[in-house]
């Protein structure tokens, strides 16, 4: 559904401000009273937590390659 090992996803402060909007649109529509849209986007926070946080690709790590090589 999402590519979450795309680029533009490394930085750690694009993931943080993502999984922040998600919950924080949530919460806006929960108190508006539309319960549906804040199922919706709390359901997009937690997709995102898991895929930007919990499943994330693992950083590649030249220096360890390296020094398997030696």
């Amino acid at each position: 559904m999402f590519d979450f090992s795309h680029p533009m996803f490394k930085p750690l402060w694009v993931r943080v401000l993502i999984v922040l909007v998600c919950f924080g649109w949530a919460s806006f529509e929960y108190t508006r009273g539309a319960v549906i849209w804040g199922l919706l986007f709390a359901a997009f926070g937690g997709v995102s937590i898991w895929g930007l946080f919990v499943d994330y690709p693992p950083k590649s790590k030249k220096s360890d390659d390296k020094s398997e090589d030696d």
